[in-house]
């Protein structure tokens, strides 16, 4: 039988959840680097007992975790992350100049086809690649050089490369997302990108068909069909049926269409997923009710799933990155919260259970499924 293994980031300490495929009983082993901010832990999927976690303190700054046996036994590996070239500046806050500052990883993205190339997202803006399963370190600079650079500037997180996804069909294809700049799509293996947010529309910004500027929450993508995507933005759910060339809002009847995190069922390329929050300075549920919304037609029509979820009195958040699915058979999709628990679905979002309570704030959430 199958079994899945759900690896937790929190902001104390890197978790790692078992249970075999039937997913009722969970072994709950943690917490790992205690004390230390685990923004992000992901296996890889060609090599599955590889794994990797982004540990970071505002005390000893940035270090990556690599484990070669699921997570049992860990070493640090390369940690020189260096900005190629003369350093530029972004936009801060009030419109003027600052420098380029290497801050946290953010995103660690281990490649679908190759289990020694990886890639990270960084905190400011920038990507970097590593050949050698994180020994060392190159930045694809033909991002943070685009032109639209300068205008670049951090969302209330800090300016961070949240999101990495590669093509399954296509890995010179890499798409990213950038609170606040946006989207960004490469179709050389990060030597030259293009900014992908026509359609998107946020407010302040005067002009409405800006290239950069949008704070992107979350971009997922099914491996189905890579060229479209589904993006929860700082206001609206949206989707692109062209890689990103152009996008429409698929919010629909949704109570909010604020949020961070979204997702795609493992089988089924039109069922998506969001967790909606009040607004953008109430980072809670609405109605102090915890609701998963489900959509089956890819968006417009969704319906609540809150089966197993607190209903009242429940003030957490969902980050960006806590959502993921397993691929067994019967869907499971999980989620971690600001309040310290893991829900899990058997059964595609239908009934939910907490399959662990009381962790530290829940920054992170990816899932593998081990044969």
């Amino acid at each position: 039988m199958s079994s899945v293994r759900v690896l937790v980031g929190t902001r104390k300490g890197a978790f790692i959840l078992t249970s075999d495929g039937t997913r009722r009983s969970w072994h709950v082993e943690g917490p790992l680097f205690g004390g230390w901010e685990i923004y992000h832990v992901k296996g890889s999927p060609v090599e599955p007992n590889r794994i990797f976690a982004s540990q970071s303190t505002g005390w000893f700054g940035q270090l990556i975790q690599r484990s070669e046996d699921g997570g049992a036994t860990w070493e640090p590996v390369g940690n020189q992350f260096v900005y190629d070239g003369v350093p530029g500046t972004h936009q801060w806050y009030d419109g003027t100049p600052h420098p380029w500052e290497f801050a946290r990883v953010w995103h660690l993205e281990p490649s679908l086809h190759d289990p020694d190339t990886l890639l990270a997202g960084v905190e400011d803006a920038a990507l970097f690649r590593s050949s050698d399963a994180g020994e060392s370190w190159q930045e694809l600079s033909g991002l943070r050089e685009h032109d639209t650079g300068s205008q670049w500037q951090p969302g209330a997180g800090g300016m961070c490369l949240h999101t990495i996804i590669e093509s399954p069909a296509d890995p010179r294809r890499l798409v990213v997302a950038i609170s606040a700049a946006g989207a960004f799509r490469s179709d050389d293996a990060g030597q030259h990108w293009m900014p992908i947010n026509r359609g998107l529309r946020s407010e302040g910004i005067p002009d409405e068909d800006a290239e950069v500027g949008h704070c992107v929450h979350h971009v997922a993508m099914h491996p189905s069909r890579p060229d479209v995507l589904f993006m929860q933005k700082h206001w609206d759910v949206m989707r692109s049926n062209d890689a990103g060339d152009s996008w429409f809002e698929v919010s629909g009847n949704l109570p909010t269409d604020f949020g961070f995190v979204i997702d795609v069922h493992a089988h089924e390329p039109e069922t998506l997923y969001v967790v909606p929050i009040t607004s953008d300075h109430l980072h809670y549920p609405p109605d102090g009710q915890l609701r998963v919304y489900r959509s089956r037609t890819g968006g417009n029509e969704w319906e609540p799933l809150s089966k197993g979820l607190p209903q009242s009195d429940c003030y957490v958040n969902v980050l960006r990155d806590a959502m993921a699915t397993d691929s067994l058979e019967e869907c499971g999709i999980y989620f971690g919260t600001t309040g310290g628990q893991v829900y899990a679905s058997a059964d595609g979002g239908n009934t939910w259970d907490a399959i662990v309570h009381d962790l530290p704030a829940v920054l992170s959430v990816e899932v593998q499924t081990l044969a």
